[in-house]
């Protein structure tokens, strides 16, 4: 298989399908970074999507039409967290959740994962001028940290936080004082 990259063209045709099959799908991920921030920052190898594992059915069908059709095993995988992708260079990662009587969503199993507030899937944004909703800012930053930064990582969480007034997690420097391996 050949690199995997997720353009802006092929996020908005997600966004499309997905709504048009009714699908309450939610932009993660960097591609929720770049929402947010109403730009795109960087190359993207895959697209996280978060829905409601009610709307499973609804979901295939549309990345059915869009040729995201496999199962692309990776360490990790859970049933309500796996990677689908066209067999080429577009790849989905997938989390499934199940809203709670409360209004909070639960991510996981029974034994493992646990309840979020919804308004952590409440954010809004754009991408290549297209309406998204997406993860909230402040969620955005905890889900980039709380692992070994990636580089994608210390390039997302500081622009959040920059941009949103949310105080830098430890570990992540100042945007000035940033090189391409971490902090300085």
């Amino acid at each position: 298989m050949s690199d995997f990259s997720m353009s802006a063209k092929d996020v908005v045709a997600f966004v499309e399908r997905l709504n048009a099959h009714g699908v309450d799908a939610c932009i993660g991920g960097g591609w929720a970074v770049d929402a947010l921030l109403g730009e795109q920052t960087r190359a993207h190898s895959d697209l996280d999507v978060w829905a409601p594992i009610a709307q499973l059915e609804q979901l295939f069908k549309a990345f059915v039409e869009l040729g995201v059709d496999r199962i692309f095993p990776w360490p990790g995988d859970r049933p309500w967290n796996f990677v689908l992708h066209d067999g080429i260079r577009r790849r989905v990662d997938l989390h499934l959740y199940e809203p709670l009587p409360d209004g909070s969503l639960h991510y996981g199993s029974v034994l493992e994962g646990g309840p979020f507030p919804a308004e952590a899937l409440a954010g809004h944004g754009s991408i290549a001028g297209t309406a998204v909703r997406c993860e909230s800012a402040e969620w955005a930053v905890r889900w980039h940290t709380g692992y070994p930064a990636r580089e994608v990582d210390r390039h997302d969480v500081p622009l959040l936080c920059e941009r949103f007034g949310i105080p830098l997690p430890e570990g992540f420097g100042p945007l000035e004082e940033r090189s391409p391996s971490g902090p300085a």
